[in-house]
């Protein structure tokens, strides 16, 4: 049976047309010219963290090369990053703990950080598109995305929602170029967009967090924001309102519920771990899709790089190129300054 065997692989070997499909990876000219898939700097979005005062940055230690940034040197890196090539910026604020409640109340006060950053940002950069996080995790004590129900034990939906449509009119006048509800309540994406219409700000898009997952990859965020430390951990569970990461269905639905209420993106977080999602999301629709590769696939690059076990900068293209590759238009990435730097000029 063997010499059967290696006499059929000899002839399968040697007859003329075997495919070779290693013909096309034979050099680097030949392996550019059938690329698929490719990371332009277009592609992506900076997600950048704001403060208040007229301090010096301060490093997030859980994810390297990132920092809390006042106004004005948020403002220098928006120019640097337009000079590279970004063209978007995804900004979220980290707000004193004094000014936390309950209701997440700052958030609607027409002075707070993140109105003040947007304008700055407007003014210094007028071609940089902004994207305003709408959601309370910045304004809470407790950390969660919205107002609690009475009893402590939930969020409050529909109260929420009045909040997030009051927070996204006051973010599009200031200036934001997009308005982008992560919180994940049921109605918020027609709810906010009837108030931006009421408003008159009929050019205000939509970035809709459609199907974000209630991932274990948040922490460095949530550290970098200070929603964790006003909720005294890291690990707070948003499982009653973020996607079961066990379930892909749910995450079609809210896709499709979200394009019938007027988003203009849908996106899916976190994006490596959701490849799948991102896939099926390509699939379903012919809106922009966007991903958000989270902080915690950002850290988790770094510390193995650190440790000498990965090579960081094949892992960070790679793990955007599965980005793009599973069906993302816009990615949102800290990788993104590093990214350009490397590759902008010749994109």
């Amino acid at each position: 049976m063997a010499t059967v065997f290696n006499r059929n692989l000899e002839n399968i070997m040697l007859h003329p047309g075997t495919p070779r499909p290693r013909r096309l990876r034979k050099n680097d000219a030949v392996r550019d010219l059938v690329r698929e898939n490719h990371i332009h700097v277009n592609d992506l979005i900076h997600p950048l963290f704001v403060i208040d005062g007229d301090g010096r940055p301060e490093p997030i230690s859980s994810m390297p090369g990132q920092n809390r940034l006042n106004i004005q040197d948020l403002c220098k890196e928006c120019v640097e990053l337009e000079e590279l090539g970004i063209r978007a910026v995804a900004l979220f604020p980290s707000i004193d703990g004094s000014l936390k409640s309950a209701d997440g109340g700052e958030s609607c006060n027409e002075q707070t950080l993140i109105l003040r950053a947007i304008r700055a940002v407007k003014e210094s950069v007028p071609g940089m598109q902004v994207l305003a996080d709408i959601a309370l995790d910045p304004y809470t004590t407790h950390g969660h995305d919205g107002v609690l129900t009475e009893d402590g034990q939930d969020v409050d939906n529909d109260r929420t929602l009045e909040i997030l449509s009051a927070m996204a009119v006051l973010n599009a006048q200031a200036g934001a170029d997009f308005v982008a509800p992560s919180d994940m309540m049921d109605g918020r994406i027609g709810a906010i967009r009837e108030a931006l219409d009421e408003a008159g700000l009929i050019k205000t898009g939509i970035v809709a967090y459609s199907a974000k997952y209630n991932s274990a990859y948040y922490g460095p965020f949530r550290d970098a924001v200070g929603s964790s430390s006003a909720a005294g951990t890291t690990l707070l569970s948003k499982a009653s309102y973020q996607l079961d990461p066990a379930n892909a269905r749910q995450a079609e639905r809210e896709v499709m519920l979200d394009e019938l209420e007027g988003a203009d993106v849908l996106m899916v977080k976190p994006a490596g771990p959701y490849l799948d999602i991102i896939r099926m999301t390509r699939e379903s629709t012919s809106l922009p899709v966007a991903a958000y590769q989270v902080s915690g696939e950002y850290a988790q690059i770094h510390a193995a790089a650190k440790l000498g076990w990965l090579d960081l900068v094949r892992c960070r293209d790679e793990s955007l190129l599965a980005i793009k590759r599973a069906g993302a238009d816009l990615i949102l990435t800290y990788f993104a300054k590093d990214w350009a730097k490397d590759y902008s000029s010749s994109s």
